[in-house]
């Protein structure tokens, strides 16, 4: 048919950017907008880079803060939240994720100063290591603390070596009653495979089958 365009080919910007995000942070970047923030994820060889262009080209000169998500299967997923403080304030949550086996990315403490704390207790509570930090030292942690606490697969302990501190679990009766079946919430492993009690504890009782209790016809269980 006459008149008509045909289709364009090249990706559309996400958001309010003002090009597609691979244009803007390179190749490999992709950007969604959902919920009113913008989020933008790039190749973790790309981190200060992107932060770069993010404040120097797209005016994001406010620095809130950096954390991770520990992404089961995929990795550490670090996130920097950023903002230009315009009217209205537009609001960037840039991305980039980094391996289980090696958890390491440069430090973002050239691009914005503010990051040094956050990249601390990132190091402490997730083990992302962030090479060229002016003062990686011990942030929140106790001396001689083990592990990094926001790991999925960090156990916790305490939940084995001690009990629920109340008598009985929510829910349970003062006195006598069946016992529910308790649960163990994600990273509390069971206490007689791990812990001072591994192999001494009887196992569970088995469950009563549901279902109507036998009885004479009429009667109520």
């Amino acid at each position: 048919m006459t008149g008509q365009n045909p289709p364009d080919p090249r990706p559309s910007a996400a958001g309010w950017l003002p090009r597609p995000a691979e244009e803007i942070f390179g190749e490999g970047a992709s950007a969604a907008e959902a919920y009113g923030l913008l989020t933008a994820d790039v190749p973790a060889a790309r981190w200060t880079e992107a932060l770069t262009t993010a404040r120097d080209e797209l005016g994001c000169t406010f620095f809130d803060w950096l954390s991770a998500v520990d992404e089961p299967g995929e990795g550490f997923r670090i996130c920097a939240h950023l903002a230009a403080l315009d009217t209205p304030v537009r609001r960037l949550l840039l991305r980039t994720t980094v391996p289980h086996g090696s958890p390491e990315l440069p430090t973002a403490t050239g691009v914005y100063a503010g990051a040094a704390w956050h990249e601390r207790e990132t190091h402490e509570m997730f083990g992302v290591s962030f090479t060229g930090h002016p003062n990686p030292a011990p942030l929140l942690l106790p001396d001689g603390f083990e592990g990094h606490p926001l790991r999925k697969d960090f156990v916790l302990a305490a939940r084995v070596a001690k009990a629920w501190p109340g008598a009985k679990e929510p829910g349970e009766p003062a006195e006598g009653g069946p016992r529910r079946r308790q649960t163990l919430p994600p990273g509390v492993p069971d206490p007689n495979e791990w812990g001072p009690l591994k192999g001494q504890l009887p196992a569970p009782p088995a469950r009563p089958a549901r279902g109507r209790a036998a009885g004479a016809a009429g009667e109520r269980p």
